[in-house]
C-alpha cells in the first residue's frame, strides 16, 4: 500500500476486487456451452483469488487481488459425431461451466459492490453534515 489507508481507499480496493470477480463470472458465462475437439482445448472456468492486505500504519485491513486462476474442473465429454469438431470417436468436449452458479457469483459480487457504494455515499454525507455544523 502506498500512503496511509483511509475509508475511501478501503472502499476503492473492495470495489475493484468485486469488479474483477464479476468480470471472471461474466467470462465464464460467455464461454458456457463452448466446445472443443480435445479435452485440453475446452474452456476452463476462471476465479479471482483474493488476499488480505494490512496497512500497519492505520491498522486497516483491506482486500488485494492476488490473481485470476483457472479451475481444475474436467471438461464434459459429449457424443456428437455430426459436430464439425468431433474427434475420431465422435466426441466433443464442452466447458464445465455451471450457469446458475455463475449467476449467483455475479449477483453476490454486484451486491458487495453496491454495499461499498452505499458506504462511500454515507461517509460523504456525514462529512458534508460535519462541515455544515461549523
Amino acid at each position: 500500500m502506498s500512503g496511509p489507508m483511509n475509508l475511501f481507499g478501503v472502499a476503492q480496493r473492495g470495489m475493484s476486487a468485486q469488479l474483477v470477480r464479476m468480470n471472471a463470472a461474466a467470462s465464464n458465462l460467455a464461454n458456457a456451452g463452448s466446445v472443443s475437439g480435445t479435452e485440453q482445448g475446452a474452456y476452463k472456468p476462471i476465479r479471482a483469488v483474493f488476499s488480505e492486505d494490512l496497512d500497519r500504519a492505520s491498522g486497516l485491513s483491506t482486500v488485494a487481488v492476488s490473481g485470476v486462476m483457472r479451475e481444475k474442473a474436467a471438461a464434459v465429454r459429449q457424443h456428437n459425431p455430426d459436430h464439425p469438431l468431433a474427434d475420431e470417436n465422435g466426441d466433443v468436449w464442452s466447458a464445465p461451466v455451471d450457469e446458475n452458479a455463475e449467476m449467483v457469483e455475479m449477483l453476490e459480487a454486484s451486491r458487495q459492490y453496491q454495499n461499498m457504494v452505499e458506504a462511500l455515499s454515507t461517509a460523504k454525507n456525514l462529512m458534508l453534515e460535519t462541515m455544515r455544523m461549523k
